[in-house]
C-alpha cells in the first residue's frame, strides 16, 4: 500500500534534517552496537526512486533485497546490479534474501502469485493427508535454492537470509513436517518403523504425546532442515546465511536450534498488526519469543523480526514500541519488513528518533546480564509438542527477571502447561526454583503452583513476594511495566506498556527514583 502524498512529505522531510535520526551508514557502524536494516524490493524503489534518500536519512544501515520467492526470480538482475550500486554509494550496505520454501498461505501481500510455487515443486502433505503449498523440503527445491545463492554470490552479495519462514511447520503450535510417500517411506526406513508405527505417530501428532516415535519424526525433520540448510551453505561458502524463524520457532517445526548457532540469526515474533500487538500480553508474547531465540545466538548476530503485516496494520507508534524488544534481549540488529508491499512512508517520521534513541539506549546495557527473582523458562515439552502459548505476563509486574535454559535453583520460573506437565511427570525437578503455572485453574499439576495470568492476579503474586526481595529493585505501581535489571551498571531500563504517559517509582531497599515515561517508550534509569 503506497500513500503517494505521505511519500511526497516525507520525501521533502529527508532533504532537511528534519529526519536525520543518524548519520549515514558509513559515518556511525565502527562505533555504534545497534544497526538498522530494511527489507525492500526493485519494484518499490523503480516506483519511487526518491525512496533510497529517505531510507538514508532515517539511520537505516543496510537494507536486504530479495532475489527469489518460493521458486521464482521476479526481479530483473539489472534492476538488482543498479539499485544496489545506487544504494551502496549513500552509504548503506546491500544484502539479499530468499524465500526458500514457500509460505502456507499469503504472507508477501502484493502480487500472490508467488504464494503457489512452480509445479515441478513437490506439495507439501499435512498430518491428515491434505496437499498445501510452502513449508516442506524435498531435493529439488534445496537445489534450486543452493542455484540462487551462487547467483547472488556472483552479483556480489556476501550476506543472505533464508526468510519467511525457514521452518517445516504451518504456524507457531504446529508439529510439522511433511507426510507425504517419499517422506514416510524414507522416514520409517531410516528409523525401522511399520505401519502401525506411522499411524500411531499420527495420533501421537495429534494428542501431542512426546514417544519414542515422535522422537523420532521430530529428529528426522531436523535433520531434513538443517541439511538442507547446509546443502545451501556449501553451495556459496563466501555467502553468510541466516535464517528467519517463526514465532517461537523450535524443534517441532523442524528447528533445531543449537545447529544453527554461529549463523545469523532472526528471532521469531508474532505481532505484526495493531490488533495483536497492542494487548500488554501481545508485547509479553512477542518479548517472551525474542529472549528464548537468544538463548541459541550471540548478541552481534542475532536480527529481529520488526515485521508490519499487512502493511499498512501496525502504527508508527507500536513499529517504535518494538525497537524496546530487541534492546531488551540485546538483539544488536533490527531488521524491518512488510512483505512485498512498504509500509506507510510517513512511519519514518516516528521511526527515525525512535531508532536514534534506541541505538544511544542499547550502547549503555549492550552485553550486560539481565538478572532477577522471576525466571523465563521454555523447556523440552515447549519446544517439542507445545501449543506455543506461553506464561509471559510476569514480564509485564515491575518485578526483575534472567532468561534460564534449564530450571533455576532460586526465585519463581514461569512454565507453559507443557512443561508443567513434566513438572507433575518428575522428568522435571525443582532445585529450589518454585514453579508456577496459570492457563487454566481447573489444570492440578504437582509440585506446580496456580497464579491466574492477568494482570490483576500477577500484581497481588507481586505484593506477596515483595518483602522477600533483598538487593531487587522493582517497581511500586501496579501498572503494567517491564523492568530489567542490570546490577552490573545499577541501571534499570522500564518500558511501559501502557499507551500513555505513567510515572512510576522504582525502589531498591529504602530508596525511591520516580521517572514519567511516556506511552510505549523507554527509560534507562541508573540507581
Amino acid at each position: 500500500m503506497i500513500y503517494r502524498r505521505d511519500f511526497i512529505k516525507m520525501a521533502s522531510l529527508a532533504g532537511t534534517s528534519a529526519l536525520a535520526g543518524f548519520a549515514p551508514f558509513g559515518a556511525m557502524n565502527s562505533k555504534n552496537v545497534r544497526t538498522f536494516s530494511l527489507c525492500t524490493n526493485t519494484t518499490i524503489l523503480n516506483s519511487h526512486p526518491e525512496f533510497a534518500d529517505l531510507i538514508a536519512k532515517s539511520g537505516v544501515t543496510a537494507v536486504w533485497m530479495p532475489v527469489f520467492l518460493n521458486g521464482y526470480r521476479p526481479y530483473p538482475i539489472g534492476d538488482i546490479l543498479n539499485w544496489k550500486a545506487k544504494i551502496e554509494k549513500l552509504g548503506i550496505a546491500v544484502h539479499s534474501l530468499t524465500v526458500p520454501f514457500g509460505h502456507p498461505n499469503n504472507s508477501l501481500g502484493g502480487d500472490t502469485s508467488f504464494d503457489v510455487p512452480p509445479q515441478h515443486w513437490p506439495r507439501s502433505v499435512d498430518v491428515d493427508g491434505k496437499k498445501y503449498s510452502g513449508t516442506s523440503v524435498h531435493h529439488v527445491v534445496t537445489e534450486e535454492n543452493s542455484k540462487v545463492i551462487q547467483t547472488a554470490s556472483q552479483l556480489g552479495f556476501k550476506k543472505l537470509f533464508l526468510d519467511d519462514d525457514f521452518r517445516l511447520a504451518r504456524s507457531p503450535g504446529t508439529i510439522g513436517g511433511c507426510f507425504c510417500d517419499w517422506h514416510k517411506l524414507d522416514f520409517t526406513r531410516k528409523y525401522g518403523h511399520n505401519e502401525q508405527d506411522w499411524m500411531q505417530l499420527k495420533q501421537d501428532i495429534k494428542n501431542r504425546e512426546l514417544s519414542s516415535v515422535l522422537r523420532n519424526w521430530i529428529e528426522y525433520n531436523c535433520d531434513q532442515l538443517s541439511g538442507s540448510f547446509r546443502g545451501q551453505r556449501a553451495a556459496a561458502p563466501e555467502v553468510t546465511l541466516g535464517i528467519m524463524v517463526m514465532y517461537l520457532g523450535a524443534e517441532k517445526a523442524g528447528i533445531r536450534l543449537n545447529d544453527y548457532k554461529g549463523s545469523l540469526f532472526r528471532v521469531g515474533e508474532g505481532m505484526f498488526e495493531d490488533k495483536s500487538f497492542s494487548p500488554v500480553k501481545g508485547k509479553t508474547d512477542e518479548l517472551f519469543s525474542a529472549l528464548f531465540h537468544r538463548r541459541f545466538v550471540a548478541p552481534e548476530m542475532a536480527f529481529s523480526e520488526t515485521t508490519a503485516y499487512p502493511a499498512d496494520k501496525l502504527s508508527a507508534k507500536n513499529m517504535a514500541a518494538k525497537l524496546h524488544i530487541s534492546t531488551i534481549a540485546d538483539i544488536r540488529n533490527t531488521m524491518m519488513m512488510s512483505g512485498l508491499e512498504p509500509f506507510p512512508f510517513a512511519h519514518w517520521e516516528t521511526l527515525a528518533p525512535a531508532m536514534k534513541k534506541a541505538a544511544e539506549m542499547h550502547q549503555k546495557i549492550a552485553g550486560q546480564k539481565l538478572k532477577g527473582p522471576l525466571k523465563h523458562f521454555w523447556g523440552e515439552s515447549s519446544r517439542m509438542v507445545g501449543n506455543d502459548k506461553p506464561f509471559s505476563l510476569f514480564l509485564a509486574s515491575g518485578i526483575p527477571f534472567e532468561v534460564t535454559d534449564k530450571p533455576a535453583s532460586d526465585g519463581w520460573t514461569f512454565l507453559s502447561d507443557f512443561d508443567s506437565e513434566e513438572v507433575e511427570s518428575g522428568k522435571m525437578k525443582s532445585t529450589g526454583t518454585t514453579f508456577i503455572h496459570g492457563s487454566n485453574p481447573e489444570k492440578k499439576f504437582s509440585g506446580v503452583r496456580f497464579v491466574a495470568e492477568n494482570l490483576q492476579e500477577i500484581f497481588a503474586f507481586k505484593h506477596e513476594i515483595i518483602p522477600q526481595l533483598k538487593e531487587v529493585p522493582y517497581v511500586e505501581e501496579d501498572k503494567p511495566v517491564v523492568c530489567t535489571w542490570y546490577p552490573e551498571s545499577r541501571t534499570v531500563l522500564l518500558w511501559n506498556l501502557s499507551e500513555n504517559k505513567e510515572s512510576f517509582t522504582v525502589r531498591l531497599n529504602h530508596k525511591k527514583y520516580s521517572h514519567e515515561i511516556d506511552g510505549l517508550d523507554a527509560k534507562l534509569i541508573h540507581l
